[in-house]
């Protein structure tokens, strides 16, 4: 339990995610019916730009810190830069949003959070500001137990983020075992899983591993800033979003090739495909 998100808050991979998530968030909002938002490591839900763990990497500097500011961005980055912009009034970037910040500040009245973080610091840190919200509950249990606990919720409805730290070697598989679970106890919930680009044949398998999951369908987001294949590190990162909302696939469609082109490093681009598309 030694990761801490602080130090790669706002990164490229960031930005991915957390658009994504205010587009799944959009779409779920369409339909009055309330749904429930689970999130199974959600970390401390809000970062200091300027703190000491931010600071020390200054990976948000090419993520976020390449979008904060410019002109003419994609109308579909409206909510998600109006968590933003309502986190920094004084035009200056200095905190950012987790995802269950984003979360809380995007979902509606009718609509419940469940976040949980085991780390017993970033857990503390993550009550302390979600206080005040009735809506939300913080559980510090082990992120991997979220669907057996949480799910089928009161809601007939479910938004599920499934983010680990990848600390572990196993725990890709561990995504797909959690997937599994979450499909057969509650088969509508929508399943964003986020996991990074590094080792290719370690993918190769998570990919067989989706595609045999079971999910009624399945669709497969990355956004890459080196060649896929580079072996210097963090080369990108992707999302599996089970049960995605109808309208995200042409909305990413839109956004995708932007992003790589403004947050590319080496060499920006960009996949989305159906892993199991709808009978």
């Amino acid at each position: 339990m030694n990761y801490r998100h602080a130090f790669h808050a706002g990164n490229h991979a960031d930005v991915l995610k957390h658009l994504t998530l205010a587009r799944l968030i959009a779409l779920l909002s369409r339909k009055e019916a309330p749904f429930a938002y689970l999130d199974s490591h959600a970390g401390v839900g809000l970062y200091d730009l300027a703190g000491d763990q931010a600071s020390r990497t200054g990976e948000w500097e090419e993520g976020i810190g390449r979008l904060w500011g410019q002109p003419d961005l994609p109308a579909l980055m409206v909510d998600y830069l109006g968590v933003l912009q309502a986190l920094n009034p004084d035009g200056e970037l200095r905190h950012y949003p987790g995802s269950p910040e984003l979360a809380r500040q995007l979902t509606r009245p009718q609509d419940r959070l469940h976040l949980n973080e085991k780390h017993p610091e970033d857990g503390q840190a993550l009550k302390e500001n979600m206080a005040g919200d009735r809506r939300v509950a913080v559980h510090l249990g082990e992120g991997w137990h979220l669907p057996r606990a949480l799910l089928p919720t009161a809601e007939k409805r479910a938004l599920m983020l499934i983010d680990p730290p990848f600390e572990k070697a196993d725990e890709l598989e561990r995504c797909v075992n959690a997937l599994k679970e979450a499909i057969g106890r509650m088969r509508q919930t929508v399943v964003a899983i986020w996991y990074p680009i590094k080792d290719q044949r370690q993918l190769k398998r998570f990919y067989q591993g989706l595609e045999a999951s079971g999910a009624p369908k399945l669709l497969r987001v990355e956004l890459m800033v080196h060649p896929a294949d580079n072996a210097l590190g963090l080369n990108g990162s992707g999302l599996a979003i089970a049960n995605p909302p109808w309208g995200i696939e042409e909305e990413l469609r839109q956004l995708l090739p932007w992003l790589s082109e403004k947050l590319a490093q080496s060499q920006g681009s960009w996949r989305l495909d159906w892993l199991i598309a709808e009978k």
